[in-house]
C-alpha cells in the first residue's frame, strides 16, 4: 500500500470542526476506506487548484464528504463534512 501524505491550514481545520463537527483527522482517515468513491470536482477547480471529492467512511464510522487537492504528493484537505442523504445513496450503490 502507497503510504499516504496529508497537511491542511489549522485556522481552516479549527473553523470546519466548528462548522461541520469533523476534525480533518478523521477526515483523513476516509481515504483507507477501501469503498470510498472520489471523484475530480470540476465544478469547484480553478486553474492551477483542481480539487477532489473523498466520500468514504472514517474510524469513527460516519460517512465523510471530503474536498481536497493534491501536488507533489501531498493531499491537502479542504473541507470535511458528514455526508447528505443523497450522497449516503451514492456511496452505497457504488
Amino acid at each position: 500500500m502507497t503510504e499516504l501524505h496529508f497537511y491542511s491550514n489549522p485556522e481552516k481545520a479549527g473553523a470546519n470542526l466548528t462548522k461541520h463537527g469533523v476534525s480533518f483527522e478523521e477526515a483523513i482517515t476516509t481515504f483507507y476506506d477501501l469503498n470510498a468513491a472520489s471523484w475530480h470536482d470540476v465544478d469547484h477547480s480553478q486553474p492551477g487548484d483542481d480539487r477532489f471529492v473523498n466520500l468514504g467512511l472514517s474510524t469513527s464510522l460516519r460517512l465523510l464528504f471530503v474536498v481536497h487537492n493534491e501536488e507533489d504528493g501531498l493531499i491537502r484537505i479542504i473541507s470535511a463534512r458528514p455526508a447528505t442523504p443523497a450522497e449516503r445513496d451514492l456511496y452505497e450503490e457504488a
